[in-house]
């Protein structure tokens, strides 16, 4: 039986750590998993010792102001992983808190006789805001389980010594046989699917333009959010969202029936890829962070399906640019040109080939149970 540390701080985190879990489990590696996570990491069998989900944040400026409560909660951790001695540590994405933890805990065990193996699993994205820790994660980590098809030979060219596998995208996992509509066809009436984030400061922010931009698009909107809680702060803050096509949870249920969408810069703009529904991306954040982020992030796009095609397949708009005009405007573009969406379901056909194929979370189980034997 291998003790397992897991270290998960958001929601997406929370279900990747029960899906590598549970493959594990199905591999027949016997772990007994603690640490910190979320609900659904609970209810699978994880000793949880802090919900960290419950407190993230995003932004620079947002976690310089929550440094207090989130320094206790490292301490609280790292006295954990010293108590507890596990065999692994598992950290999942959040790389604000868990580069810094394992920095910390390579420190703390760089005497003695306990050395735990640690395992990353959705690689930082030093590539496109901090290429310089590159040889910091190589010497605090074990193995890096990446996600995206660039990133293996991102490494190799920058710290050959760094143990990475090429995982695949948990996405094929989830959604493995999908059937689209041809692109030069809709329904009637047509659905703009809004997709304002899965946080409340997300929400305060997005829904408002999204709003004034769906009362510009010729379809009718409809609205996932992924909790109750939002969904209420939501009708209080626009009250015309009661009237609309309003859902809790279920997005995969909701892509198929889109004609397009405008969502918020995330992982859920790769679901959208997958899904080959037509998006306009937007992202307002702090000033503060939008500026510090303009000194440090290297890359061009926000939205990972741009990022995946070296060009902008998705129109994104950030800031004052993500105003109501230019978000109607591309919505109803895609609405009402055939040859832009058969051209842009050609271009998504290329992103989800290359996200790995099915059984991401076995390949990424198979990593972690090398590691352990030895």
């Amino acid at each position: 039986m291998s003790r397992v540390m897991f270290m998960v701080g958001e929601t997406s985190g929370d279900t990747l750590a029960v899906e590598l879990l549970e493959a594990m489990r199905q591999a027949g590696q016997e772990v007994e998993p603690f640490g910190a996570g979320g609900p659904k990491m609970e209810a699978a069998g994880v000793e949880l010792d802090i919900d960290l989900t419950e407190h993230a944040v995003i932004g620079i400026w947002e976690a310089v102001r929550n440094y207090g409560k989130f320094k206790g909660f490292f301490d609280q951790l790292l006295q954990l992983a010293l108590d507890r001695k596990p065999d692994a540590v598992i950290c999942i994405d959040n790389p604000g808190f868990n580069l810094r933890f394992v920095r910390a805990l390579r420190k703390a065990t760089s005497v003695g006789d306990w050395r735990p193996k640690i395992i990353y699993y959705i690689s930082p994205q030093l590539w496109a805001w901090h290429e310089s820790r590159v040889h910091q994660i190589a010497a605090d980590v074990d193995q890096l389980l990446a996600i995206f098809p660039f990133e293996k030979k991102w490494y190799a060219e920058r710290a050959p010594e760094l143990p990475v596998d090429f995982v695949g995208h948990p996405l094929t996992d989830r959604y493995p046989d999908l059937e689209f509509r041809d692109p030069k066809s809709q329904q009637r009436p047509r659905k703009l699917l809004l997709l304002p984030g899965s946080r409340a400061k997300e929400i305060s922010r997005h829904l408002p333009v999204m709003a004034q931009a769906a009362a510009a698009v010729d379809a009718e909107p409809m609205v996932v959010f992924a909790n109750e809680s939002l969904a209420a702060q939501a009708k209080l803050l626009v009250p015309e969202v009661a009237d609309w096509d309003l859902r809790i949870g279920g997005l995969h249920e909701a892509l198929p029936e889109a004609d397009v969408a405008i969502a918020s810069s995330g992982t859920v703009t790769l679901e959208c890829a997958w899904f080959r529904v037509p998006t306009v991306v937007l992202y307002k954040t702090s000033w503060i962070t939008y500026l510090l982020g303009r000194l440090f992030v290297k890359v061009k796009h926000i939205a990972m399906p741009n990022v995946l095609a070296g060009r902008e397949v998705f129109p994104e708009f950030i800031q004052r640019d993500a105003n109501e005009v230019n978000l109607a405007r591309e919505a109803n573009r895609f609405l009402d040109d055939p040859g832009r969406r058969l051209e842009l379901r050609e271009e998504l056909d290329v992103i989800a080939d290359s996200l790995g194929g099915r059984g991401a979370a076995g390949r990424a189980a198979e990593s972690v149970g090398r590691l352990l034997k030895n």
